[in-house]
């Protein structure tokens, strides 16, 4: 029992937060080299060379691997902050600190009105699973601003509204954050926001939305559900490649874009899913934006053509999220991330030559990564429309309290 209360006790969350973020700092420094691929060639060349052509106030329109909305540029930009350290260790370091705020955040929330640390716990543990990756990606500074938005989408509407538009401007997927929000105040903060954000970008910097070309051209990716189809079909003799293609590793040749297009279905059809939900739900409680935003970014996740390893920073951050309400019901979906998260990091980097040669080792840790996400999608769904569409009983006042026969033993006979 005292083991237990220690380890409940806010003190360690912190201790194993150093312990952990160390190890990725040495990783990521090359102070100890992880196994498989470099991932911080991202940071050191591609982050770097965007950053001066950032840095001249355009956009790297010739560049087809540049997918994001034009607030990312505030991301890559942001190491020249710290002048007195090369590019790639300052994002190095700006990507612990964006972690570090991430974990304030949650036991803020978690601590607050006799919550939970369970959340802080999610974050804790589930980054450094994911291995040096998280540092080397700037989607751990996207994610610390969807978690502002969700701890503060219950008391305060306007800045969970006005966070979840920049965030959607820095990598689209926050604006999930707003699935599970009634308050038109949020709404009309993101609408704001939003529009006022854009039109500096787009007025400032030529080829703001460029990005949405690059990403409608985009195939599927070899480590997303999609992929599977040909990850088999490759063993049975089809006639296609795996080629470096928009900056990820793609699957090429035929049938690939019926694959592709399959997908698109799959995300048409989880966007009606939450639509219908929206229209069913009759029960909002504290937790519901933050349940509703898991279940979205769970279910864009797992239909999307590309499910790259940083995206299991986002399902770690909302999952976070649900687990500082006392009454979540999100734990099973959350443990199972957490295990998508370990097998994510062998099949990229440690095992990724396995993935790319589509034997044995990589079909099954492809299969198994994805099935899980699948599991925590459909099961965190069945938990939000449980908890959602269901009235709430009315409450009964209590009334006199029934006679029994000792009272009748002892009520006085009158003659």
């Amino acid at each position: 029992m005292k083991t237990t209360s220690t380890l409940r006790s806010p003190a360690w969350l912190p201790a194993v937060w150093c312990a952990t973020r160390l190890a990725l700092l040495l990783f990521v420094f090359k102070v100890y080299v992880f196994p498989g691929p470099d991932v911080t060639v991202d940071v050191s060349v591609i982050y770097r060379n965007w950053y001066e052509v950032l840095r001249t106030g355009t956009f790297p329109l010739g560049d087809v691997t540049w997918q994001y909305p034009p607030a990312a540029a505030l991301a890559l930009l942001s190491p020249g902050l710290l002048p007195f350290l090369d590019y790639a260790t300052a994002f190095y370091v700006l990507a612990c600190v964006a972690d570090l705020a991430v974990l304030a955040l949650l036991m803020h929330g978690g601590l607050r009105d006799r919550g939970t640390l369970r959340g802080a716990w999610v974050w804790v543990v589930g980054v450094p699973l994911l291995g040096p990756t998280v540092y080397a990606r700037y989607d751990v500074m996207v994610t610390a601003v969807a978690v502002a938005a969700l701890l503060a989408a219950a008391r305060h509407p306007r800045a969970a509204g006005a966070l979840a538009a920049l965030g959607a401007l820095l990598k689209v997927w926050p604006v999930l954050v707003l699935v599970g929000v009634r308050r038109r105040s949020s709404w009309a903060a993101a609408a704001v926001t939003g529009a006022v954000l854009a039109g500096a970008f787009a007025l400032a910097m030529p080829g703001a939305f460029a990005f949405l070309t690059y990403q409608r051209d985009r195939g599927t990716e070899v480590e997303s559900l999609g992929s599977l189809v040909f990850h088999i079909a490759r063993n049975f003799g089809w006639d296609g490649q795996v080629l470096l293609n928009y900056g990820s590793v793609e699957f090429l040749g035929p049938y690939v874009d019926a694959v592709s297009t399959g997908a698109l279905a799959l995300t048409g059809m989880a966007f009606g899913w939450l639509l219908l939900w929206r229209l069913a739900a009759v029960r909002f409680t504290e937790r519901t934006a933050a349940d509703a935003a898991f279940v979205a970014v769970l279910m864009f996740t797992v239909t999307s053509r590309v499910i790259s390893p940083q995206y299991l920073v986002w399902l770690v951050g909302v999952a976070a999220v649900c687990l500082c309400f006392r009454g979540s019901r999100m734990g099973i979906p959350a443990l199972l991330v957490l295990e998508a998260c370990l097998m994510t990091v062998l099949e990229f980097p440690v095992w990724f030559a396995h993935v790319v040669a589509s034997d044995l080792t990589g079909v099954t840790l492809i299969l198994v990564r994805n099935g899980l996400l699948v599991a925590a999608a459909i099961i965190a769904a069945r938990v939000l429309w449980r908890d959602t569409t269901t009235p709430e009983p009315p409450r009964t006042p209590p009334g006199p309290p029934a006679r029994t026969d000792a009272d009748a033993d002892e009520t006085p006979v009158t003659s």
